[in-house]
């Protein structure tokens, strides 16, 4: 029996990115300033998302599901998506070995659930259930999954 398959974004979602943003001394530079994911070395060193490890911890021992990242990396900063792979492997050991996806194009995979905080990079055309999770620092709102705990009970793995 195939397990769904579960899309995991990592910035944001796995990775607080947004506080890299807030915290990186090069952030306020004019040159980053629509575009932090150019910052050398800005993804070496995030912090996990509050709940993150003990949310994936349960979503894999369940074992119901097949757990991959599904992730973006800036195509001006080659050094980000090598970063991206040394920090799931230092904060999630082997959960995710081989199991990391970098793509611009989310929609193009198919699956059964995507957990990220955006629509962008197709995400938003996701052709399975795109639970949105997060923060929307557009509209100053929390998305329809605002942390680890709504994923979750969406599962039923709380408690």
């Amino acid at each position: 029996m195939n397990k769904p398959i579960i899309y995991i974004d990592m910035d944001g979602v796995l990775a607080d990115f947004g506080k890299a943003i807030k915290t990186h001394p090069k952030s306020n530079y004019l040159k980053y300033k629509d575009n932090p994911d150019n910052i050398h070395g800005i993804f070496a060193n995030l912090e996990v998302v509050p709940g993150a490890k003990e949310a994936i911890h349960k979503l894999n021992q369940s074992n119901k599901y097949n757990l991959f990242v599904l992730t973006t990396a800036p195509w001006d900063n080659p050094t980000a998506w090598m970063h991206k792979r040394n920090w799931i492997e230092e904060h999630f050991g082997n959960i995710f070995h081989k199991k990391l996806i970098i793509t611009h194009r989310k929609d193009l995979l198919i699956g059964d659930y995507l957990i990220d905080d955006r629509t962008a990079n197709g995400a938003g055309n996701f052709k399975g259930t795109h639970l949105h999770f997060g923060w929307d620092y557009i509209n100053n709102k929390f998305n329809n999954y605002p942390n680890w705990e709504a994923i979750l009970d969406y599962f039923k793995l709380n408690g």
